[in-house]
C-alpha cells in the first residue's frame, strides 16, 4: 500500500482507479431509498449527525439528505452484487428510520463477518475513516464494533452539485417535490474499486496513513476532519470477495 504524495500542508493521490459502472439502479430502489432519505432529514422521522468525529462543519439538511441518500443507494449497489455472485447469506439493507445515536452494528452481517460500507462520488479514490472513530485495534467506538471488511463503492451523478445548482445544498427547508424531481430525473449508477480487510485496516493504522485536519487534498479540498486513508488503486479487488466470505 502506498501512502499519498506529501507536498507541504497538501496530499495528492497517486494510485487512482477507473469508474466502472455497474447496471443503473432500479426506478423501485431509487423511489424506497428517496423515501428514506427524505424521511431522515427534511421529513424529520430520524436522524443522522450533522457533522463528522473531529470535525468543524456542522451540516445542513440538504448536505445530511444527499449523504444519506449515497450511502443507502451504496448499500443497495452492495446488496445487489453480492446476490448476484451467488453470496446469498445475506439481508437487504435496512430501511428503518433510526433516532439520532442509534446505530447497527454493521450495514451487512454475511457468513458471520461484519462489513461496513464507505461510499463516495465517482471521481473519488480514498476511503476515509474519521481516526476519532477507531482505536489502534481497528475497533469502531461508537458502537464498539470490529468490521472484517470495509468495501468502497462511487456513486454517479454528484448529487452534491445537482443539489447546489439549485440552492438547496445548504439548505434546512425543501419542497418535497422539487427534490424529488431533482434526484428522480438522474440516472444513478455506481462502481465497486474494492475493498479492505481488517488487518489491512490494522497496518493502515500502525503506519500512520493519516489525512490531517486542516490539509487540502490534490491541493483544493481541505480536510473537514483527521482521515485514516487507503487509495482506491491499493483495494482488494472486489471479485476477491468470495474467497474472503467464504
Amino acid at each position: 500500500m502506498e501512502k499519498l504524495r506529501k507536498e507541504s500542508n497538501q496530499y495528492f493521490i497517486t494510485r487512482k482507479k477507473r469508474f466502472e459502472p455497474l447496471p443503473a439502479f432500479s426506478k423501485e430502489i431509487i423511489n424506497a431509498v428517496f423515501d428514506f432519505a427524505y424521511d431522515m432529514t427534511f421529513g424529520k422521522e430520524g436522524e443522522h449527525r450533522d457533522h463528522r468525529s473531529g470535525g468543524q462543519h456542522k451540516r445542513r439538511n440538504g448536505e445530511i439528505f444527499i449523504n444519506t441518500f449515497q450511502g443507502k443507494l451504496s448499500e443497495f449497489g452492495i446488496y445487489y452484487y453480492l446476490r448476484k455472485n451467488n453470496i446469498i447469506d445475506l439481508g437487504r439493507p435496512d430501511l428503518e428510520k433510526w433516532e439520532l445515536g442509534k446505530w447497527d452494528d454493521a450495514d451487512f452481517i454475511c457468513n458471520n463477518k461484519k462489513i461496513s460500507i464507505k461510499s463516495t462520488k465517482h471521481f473519488g479514490n480514498l476511503i476515509l475513516l474519521e481516526t476519532k472513530d477507531w482505536n489502534n485495534e481497528g475497533f469502531y467506538l461508537p458502537n464498539n464494533a470490529q468490521y472484517d471488511l470495509t468495501i468502497l463503492i462511487r456513486v454517479k451523478p454528484d448529487g452534491e452539485k445537482i443539489l447546489k445548482s439549485q440552492k438547496l445544498l445548504y439548505s434546512d427547508l425543501c419542497s418535497r417535490e422539487q427534490l424529488e424531481t431533482l434526484i428522480k430525473n438522474e440516472k444513478w449508477e455506481c462502481d465497486i474499486p474494492g475493498f479492505i480487510t481488517l488487518d489491512m485496516f490494522k497496518y493502515i493504522i500502525n503506519n500512520d496513513f493519516i489525512l490531517p485536519q486542516n490539509s487540502y487534498l490534490n491541493g483544493t479540498t481541505r480536510m473537514d476532519a483527521e482521515n485514516y486513508y487507503i487509495q482506491a488503486g491499493d483495494l482488494t479487488d472486489i471479485a476477491q470477495i468470495k474467497n474472503v466470505l467464504k
